[in-house]
């Protein structure tokens, strides 16, 4: 019997399957490996649904000729890269190599099916948060009226973490904000953990916070998988603090975009957000502080006009019980005589009483109406513009009048910007919406 060589069945092997798997065949499975150097090489396997255990592998490879039409087409669709756990579709071609053995050479892969996965692994996630009763919580929390101090989480050479400072800093209003970036990874296999491990170090000084912005622009959109995990959810759910979201893509919304408190398209919608928030509690806190000062004026006024009413009326008061115990005192001097004479004492005595009470009443009523008047002048104090500025506000004026819109000065234009210490005098030289 004739030996075949090792090479020889191997060729056989080849050319069987050749003959026998002529066609391309599109196949499900999981990524478990990927890497890239020009040519894009997988790991393909399918695990028993029960169990979990892989029970099929295979080797795959896109050439780099396909690869640079495949790899921008799926990730405009899925706005996602192909990664290592991501449920595939692709078109493949059985090939056997004498050396390298059994592999799939793919050369296309469906990206709606991705799709699907990826929009039915978010709405697993979003279940089980609501199964937990936690998937609200976030947005439940009350957001401050005070918006000044901002937690970022990002990454430090993000373009969107400088747009987002940029922003916050050069506001038209001058409105003041302290904030500290918590670094963190924004994309690949770290940004779960890494967001996690900010968030906690935020936790342990949530005093100092009044809300926490988790922003990535700037960059690539196509890798959003790590904000799409059940454990980073749960984290975002159940933070003591509104967390705002600006991670820069316009058409998809990750999980976390979901739960957090507030969502904003991009870092800077995010920045704009708290910017017109604390502009909105500064016009509030300009008009109660104007009603309070006009309400305390009103009755500073009003109080000062009765105090001189009854000032005026006790000497009058005064003299007409005066006279009236006068004449009583007569009448009973001419009608009684010797006894009449004690009555009148008596009631001389009780008149000289009347009188004391009297200015004892008068001084009391005086006493009382001047604290009054004390009080209200300094409620009428703490009002004031001056007391409101130094709160760390600021009032711009252009013309002599507040600027309260983005549109109420133009460039050139002279503005004045009235501070706690002192007035800065300048001049627009530009704007930016």
């Amino acid at each position: 019997m004739k030996a075949l060589s090792l090479f020889e069945l191997n060729s056989l092997v080849r050319e069987t399957l050749e003959l026998t798997f002529s066609n391309e065949y599109w196949v499900r499975a999981e990524i478990s490996e990927l890497r890239v150097n020009r040519h894009c090489y997988m790991e393909l396997v399918q695990k028993d649904s029960h169990k979990n255990g892989i029970i099929a592998k295979a080797r795959a490879q896109v050439w780099a000729n396909r690869w640079a039409f495949i790899k921008p087409m799926f990730e405009d669709m899925t706005h996602q890269s192909l990664a290592a756990g991501m449920q595939v579709l692709v078109k493949a071609e059985i090939t056997f190599h004498e050396l390298y053995g059994y592999s799939l050479n793919i050369t296309d892969i469906d990206p709606t099916y991705t799709l699907g996965d990826i929009a039915k692994r978010r709405q697993e996630i979003l279940h089980q948060l609501t199964q937990e009763g936690i998937s609200t919580m976030n947005q439940e929390l009350p957001l401050p009226r005070m918006l000044q101090r901002i937690a970022i989480i990002s990454s430090a050479s993000a373009a969107g973490y400088g747009d987002f400072c940029n922003q916050l800093k050069n506001n038209p209003a001058r409105l003041a904000f302290h904030t500290q970036l918590f670094q963190a990874t924004m994309q690949g296999d770290d940004v779960t953990p890494s967001i996690i491990n900010a968030l906690n170090c935020i936790a342990g000084q949530q005093e100092q916070w009044d809300a926490v912005v988790i922003i990535r622009g700037g960059g690539a959109t196509s890798d959003l998988s790590g904000f799409d995990t059940l454990e980073l959810a749960e984290n975002v759910a159940q933070f003591p603090l509104p967390i705002i979201t600006g991670i820069g893509h316009e058409r998809d919304d990750t999980v976390i975009d979901l739960i957090a408190h507030t969502r904003m398209k991009t870092p800077t919608a995010a920045a704009e957000f708290l910017i017109q928030h604390q502009s909105k509690e500064l016009e509030l806190l300009e008009s109660i502080a104007a009603s309070i000062f006009l309400s305390a004026s009103n009755l500073l006024q009003a109080e000062k006009i009765r105090i001189q009413v009854l000032t005026a009326k006790i000497p009058t008061l005064f003299s007409a019980i005066q006279a009236r115990e006068t004449i009583k005192i007569d009448r009973l001097s001419a009608a009684m005589g010797y006894k009449a004479l004690q009555h009148i004492e008596g009631e001389k005595s009780r008149i000289s009483i009347i009188k004391k009470q009297l200015a004892l009443y008068t001084d009391n009523l005086l006493n009382h109406q001047k604290k009054r008047i004390e009080q209200a002048e300094n409620k009428l104090e703490n009002a004031s513009p001056e007391r409101i500025l130094k709160l760390g506000f600021s009032i711009t004026r252009v013309n002599g009048q507040a600027i309260k819109s983005f549109d109420d000065v133009r460039e050139g234009d002279n503005i004045e910007t009235t501070l706690a210490t002192g007035t800065i005098n300048s001049t627009v030289t530009w704007k930016r919406n």
